[in-house]
C-alpha cells in the first residue's frame, strides 16, 4: 500500500501494473483488497489504482472539510494529479460507482470510460435512507456494530447461496464488521451518511458522453436490478450486463465472469 496526504489526512491506495490506467472504487464497509481478483487479472495489461475510502482499510478518517461523495471524488482527482495521471477509466462498485459518477461530473475530459457495478447514482430511496441512517446512528452511539446490525447487514451483501458456496467470504466479512470499534466505527458511520445521504447524479448522467458499462448481480439486494435499468435509460449508449448467481459483491462472488466482462469492455475502449 502507498499513501497520499490531502487536507492533513493520509489516503491509502494500491498502484499495480503498467499501461492504460484503471481507477477502482470499492464498496462501503470493504477495502481495496476486495478488488484482488480483478487487479491480479487486469494488471497484466493495465495500471490499476485502487484508493481506499476514508476510514476504510488503511486510509485515515475523512478530513474535516469532507462532507459528501463529491468531496471524496475531488480527493481522488487530487490523487490522480499527484500521480501525474491525466486520463483514466473508472471501475466503481457500490459507493465506488457513486463517487465515480461524481468524478465524471467534475472532470468529464479526464475519464475515458466508466463501469458502474452494483450501484445507484440517484437518491437513496426514502425507506432504505431511513433504515440505514438509524443503523448508522446506533453504530455511532455504541462505537461498534451491534450484533443485530451485523446479522441484518451481512446477508445484504451476498447472493442467497454464497454461505454454502463461499463460506469463507461471508465469515471474513462478518468478522470484519463485528470487530469494527471505537473511533473507527464512528468514522465509518460518518462516511455512511455521505453514502446514503448522497445527492442525485442522475441528471448529470444524462450528459455523460463516454463508454459506460453497467453491471449488476441478479440477486443484489441493496441495489436491485431495476435501478441499473434506470441508469441505463439515462446514460446514452450505455450497456447493461446482469451477473448470474451474484449479489452485491458480484466481483468476489463471480470473479471469473467479472474478469472476462471487464477485459472485453476495456479491449473495446482501448482498441
Amino acid at each position: 500500500m502507498k499513501t497520499f496526504e490531502i487536507d492533513g489526512q493520509q489516503m491509502a491506495y494500491q498502484d499495480v501494473g503498467q499501461g492504460p490506467v484503471l481507477l477502482f472504487g470499492h464498496s462501503y464497509l470493504w477495502d481495496s483488497a476486495m478488488w484482488a481478483p480483478q487487479v491480479e487479472w487486469l494488471s497484466q495489461s493495465y495500471r490499476c489504482i485502487v484508493p481506499e475510502l476514508w476510514a476504510h482499510g488503511q486510509s485515515q478518517a475523512a478530513p474535516a472539510n469532507c462532507h459528501s461523495l463529491g468531496d471524496y471524488a475531488r480527493h481522488v482527482l487530487a490523487l490522480m494529479d499527484h500521480l501525474a495521471i491525466e486520463q483514466f477509466s473508472v471501475v466503481g462498485l457500490s459507493v465506488g460507482g457513486m463517487w465515480g459518477a461524481e468524478l465524471v461530473s467534475q472532470a468529464p475530459a479526464r475519464v475515458k470510460s466508466l463501469v458502474l457495478m452494483d450501484t445507484f447514482i440517484g437518491l437513496e430511496p426514502e425507506v432504505t435512507h431511513k433504515k440505514y441512517f438509524a443503523m448508522l446512528d446506533a453504530i455511532s452511539q455504541s462505537q461498534l456494530v451491534p450484533p443485530p446490525i451485523v446479522e441484518a447487514v451481512v446477508p445484504l451483501f451476498f447472493a442467497n447461496d454464497v454461505k454454502e458456496k463461499k463460506p469463507q467470504l461471508v465469515d471474513d466479512f462478518t468478522q470484519k464488521l463485528a470487530s469494527l470499534s471505537g473511533e473507527q466505527a464512528v468514522q465509518v458511520a460518518r462516511v455512511g451518511r455521505m453514502v446514503f445521504g448522497r445527492r442525485d447524479v442522475i441528471e448529470d448522467a444524462e450528459n455523460f458522453a463516454l463508454p459506460t458499462l453497467i453491471a449488476v448481480g441478479r440477486e443484489d439486494k441493496p441495489r436491485p436490478v431495476f435501478e441499473s435499468y434506470l441508469m441505463q435509460d439515462v446514460i446514452t449508449a450505455s450497456q447493461l450486463i446482469e451477473i448470474p448467481n451474484a449479489g452485491h459483491i458480484s466481483n468476489l462472488e463471480q470473479p471469473e465472469f467479472v474478469n472476462r466482462m471487464l477485459s472485453d469492455f476495456f479491449a473495446q475502449v482501448y482498441a
